[in-house]
């Protein structure tokens, strides 16, 4: 019986990890399955249909090169929302940030023409990082001051970005032609192509490094999904990041202050996004132009929902959105299937992993078998 009791806190820990990892993992297969139904239902085969979406993605190099292509952005905005998440914030604004960091990277690619690729580089991302921050500062300030809710504030300032952005880019910093768009940025601002970094010798001889449009921003992503790990478990600046977040009014009580931990939260969150939008101009586009991106800000909210607010888990949730916007047109041109069918399975992630209870139903049976039998 001791030996019995004492296997349980194992088990427990051991169903409480199953339960962190096995909810994303079943959301998403619950997301497949009823996408499955919608998709038969709706006339078509759902099997040609995932076929197609798998080969547009993950059918070669060049395809897995064009899912971490757009998993970049993903990852960062997804690493803003969950930062903001683990202080009890809803960064919505996470759009407008991007838009604003992106802007600091065209107009400093330009400026800075001529230096070092090690000196322009750096300071192209930090500047960009600063230019989220300073996006978030003022929400960060009504939410802790007077309490205005930074929903509302975050998700303003976003249209306040767009717009700002496209004035811009149609008047003051629009360069010569017809297309509203900046002046391209120059070699030593842009960040390589990982198939830029090898040999032609090595490529032929290691093919699966062809990764066609994928730039070296998946690295700094990674490296800063790390670093934000880091920084929430072991540094004093995460714990009262965590501790607001769980109850600010125990966390004011111990003398942590929830004001300055809501600023320092809100614009952490705003220079993640801003990264975002720096990775895009740098690897991408190499300019600033209207409405350049694609609504990563939120379907970062999406990605920060699939990871439970883990900075590791925000890599692999950026990952699976990044498959399916590069398998969409695969499956629409080979099965046929409109493109909107991926949204719709990006909304039934959403909604599975809101509707966390319906998921944890599963996870929490086989709790109880396993501790019955342990029993």
């Amino acid at each position: 019986m001791s030996d019995s009791r004492e296997g349980l806190p194992a088990q427990r820990r051991w169903m409480t990890v199953l339960q962190k990892v096995g909810t994303p993992l079943v959301s998403a297969a619950l997301a497949v399955l009823v996408g499955s139904i919608i998709i038969w239902a709706s006339g078509y085969d759902a099997g040609a249909a995932f076929a197609a979406l798998f080969k547009g993605s993950l059918g070669g190099p060049k395809q897995i090169g064009d899912t971490i292509l757009r998993a970049i952005p993903l990852i960062f905005t997804g690493l803003a929302v969950g930062y903001g998440f683990r202080a009890g914030l809803f960064n919505i604004g996470a759009e407008g940030q991007l838009f604003l960091g992106g802007l600091a990277a065209a107009w400093l690619g330009v400026v800075l023409a001529g230096l070092p690729w090690i000196i322009v580089v750096p300071i192209m991302i930090i500047a960009s990082a600063l230019a989220g921050a300073a996006w978030a500062f003022i929400p960060a300030i009504l939410k802790a001051r007077i309490g205005a809710h930074e929903v509302i504030t975050t998700m303003m300032f976003t249209y306040i970005g767009r717009y700002l952005v496209s004035w811009l880019v149609i008047g003051p910093l629009k360069a010569p032609g017809q297309i509203p768009q900046t002046v391209a940025i120059p070699p030593e601002a842009q960040l390589p192509r990982i198939q830029e970094l090898f040999s032609a010798g090595t490529l032929e001889a290691l093919p699966f490094l062809q990764l066609g449009r994928a730039h070296l921003g998946i690295v700094v992503a990674v490296l800063m999904a790390v670093l934000v790990w880091v920084i929430l478990k072991y540094t004093t600046l995460g714990y009262e990041n965590r501790a607001v977040g769980f109850n600010p009014w125990a966390s004011e009580t111990a003398g942590i202050s929830v004001q300055w931990t809501t600023v320092k939260a809100l614009c952490i969150s705003g220079a993640l996004a801003g990264l975002a939008g720096s990775v895009e101009v740098m690897g991408v586009h190499h300019r600033l132009f209207d409405q350049f991106s694609s609504g990563f800000g939120f379907t970062g909210i999406a990605v920060a929902l699939l990871a439970k607010n883990h900075p590791i888990g925000v890599i692999p949730a950026a990952l699976l959105f990044g498959a399916l916007s590069a398998g969409a047109g695969t499956m629409q041109f080979e099965a046929d299937v409109p493109q909107k069918i991926i949204l719709i399975i990006q909304a039934l992630v959403i909604f599975f992993v809101a509707a966390e209870e319906i998921v944890l139903w599963f996870v929490r049976r086989r709790q109880k078998e396993a501790m019955s039998h342990a029993g």
